[in-house]
C-alpha cells in the first residue's frame, strides 16, 4: 500500500509540474495560437474548483480529474516545440514554483466553493 501512494505522490507532483511547464510555454513568443488556446484550456481546467462532472458522484466524478488532465497535458507536451518546452522547464525549476504551496490560490477555492454551497442550499431551503 505504501508503495502504491509513493507512486501516485510521485505522479501527481509530474502532473503539477508539467501544469507549470505549460504555464510558462504559454508565455513563450514562439507558442503557436491555438497552442496556447490549448493550454489555457488545460491549465484552467486543472486548477478550476468546477468539474464537468462533480466529484460528489461516485468514480466518475473522478475519472474527469484522472484522465481528461492527463491526457491534456500529454496532447500539450506533444504539440509544443521541443525548445520551448525545455526553455519552459528551465524557468519553472529555476523559479521554484511546483515547490511552493500557494495558499492564497487554495483560499480563494475554497471560498468559491463555500460560497456555491451557500448559494444550493439557500436556493434549497427557500
Amino acid at each position: 500500500m505504501g508503495e502504491a501512494l509513493e507512486t501516485f505522490r510521485k505522479r501527481m507532483n509530474k502532473i503539477k509540474e508539467d501544469i507549470f511547464i505549460i504555464a510558462e510555454a504559454y508565455k513563450h513568443p514562439d507558442t503557436p495560437f491555438y497552442i496556447k488556446l490549448f493550454a489555457i484550456i488545460v491549465v484552467a481546467y486543472a486548477f478550476s474548483p468546477i468539474d464537468l462532472i462533480p466529484d460528489f458522484i461516485p468514480i466518475l466524478g473522478y475519472l474527469d480529474d484522472l484522465i481528461l488532465v492527463p491526457l491534456g497535458i500529454a496532447i500539450l507536451l506533444k504539440l509544443i516545440p521541443d525548445h520551448i518546452i525545455q526553455y519552459s522547464r528551465e524557468k519553472v525549476a529555476a523559479s521554484g514554483k511546483v515547490k511552493h504551496k500557494n495558499w492564497i490560490a487554495g483560499t480563494i477555492i475554497v471560498l468559491l466553493w463555500a460560497l456555491m454551497l451557500y448559494w444550493m442550499v439557500d436556493f434549497l431551503v427557500k
